[in-house]
């Protein structure tokens, strides 16, 4: 993946603002008022940007078609199976517009309408795998099974979550990493902030996923696992 040519360039919204209580140091959070219109949808977008990757081609010396054709050709990418990688000659073409990114910057609306609702980022399928123990020695899998996809370019979508407590319930898609004896540090698009990459790491004596102070978590360790990527997640 190539950042940001292959990412969406709108966020997804938080329907609550995140700080850090300076008494307790836990994470507290307030409602957004008023509240934002676009939110609830960052598995969604996720999705959106790991299909594009294996599913669509951009041509942007073909003239431009309707938006009706647009987003007919939308639906066919959004319809394909994000665990499988279409051809060059079978991809669903885009034409007049260089990558994902410039296409969501000139059909937001579109996008937004097309990708899907925030009732399929609760009832994302993988779901039931965090309720789950996770091992140390589970995550170090984890990682190297994500180092792998990395290299082979398929675009993972990594589920990063602290659960009961659920301070982060979060979907990312990851661009790169870098390995060392000590850590993997992982670059990811994140649905909430496009703007910026976010370095997520996995600390290899530690065994844990490490999640950077954002606008949403305050930072600290998550349980982590791939999503979109098999019959069962």
């Amino acid at each position: 993946m190539q950042y940001p040519a292959d990412v969406v360039a709108f966020r997804n919204e938080t329907l609550w603002s995140y700080a850090r209580d300076p008494e307790t140091l836990q994470q507290v959070h307030q409602r957004r008022e008023p509240a934002p219109e676009y939110t609830l949808r960052c598995f969604v977008l996720a999705r959106l940007v790991k299909v594009f990757h294996a599913h669509a081609r951009f041509a942007p010396s073909l003239p431009p078609v309707s938006d009706d054709e647009l987003r007919m050709r939308l639906r066919a990418v959004l319809r394909r199976d994000s665990r499988a990688v279409s051809a060059p000659e079978s991809r669903v073409v885009f034409p007049g517009f260089a990558n994902l990114h410039d296409f969501s910057l000139a059909r937001e609306p579109l996008l937004k309408s097309e990708a899907g609702g925030a009732w399929q980022s609760y009832f994302q399928r993988g779901h039931w795998r965090m309720i789950l123990p996770f091992t140390r020695s589970g995550q170090v899998r984890e990682a190297d099974r994500l180092l792998e996809a990395v290299r082979a370019n398929r675009a993972a979508v990594l589920h990063v979550f602290t659960f009961p407590s659920l301070t982060v319930n979060h979907a990312v898609v990851l661009i790169s990493a870098t390995d060392s004896p000590e850590r993997i540090r992982f670059r990811a698009y994140d649905p909430n902030v496009p703007e910026e990459v976010l370095d997520l790491e996995f600390d290899r004596r530690a065994r844990s996923f490490l999640l950077p102070a954002t606008s949403y978590f305050i930072g600290g360790p998550v349980n982590a696992y791939e999503v979109y990527c098999n019959a069962l997640r």
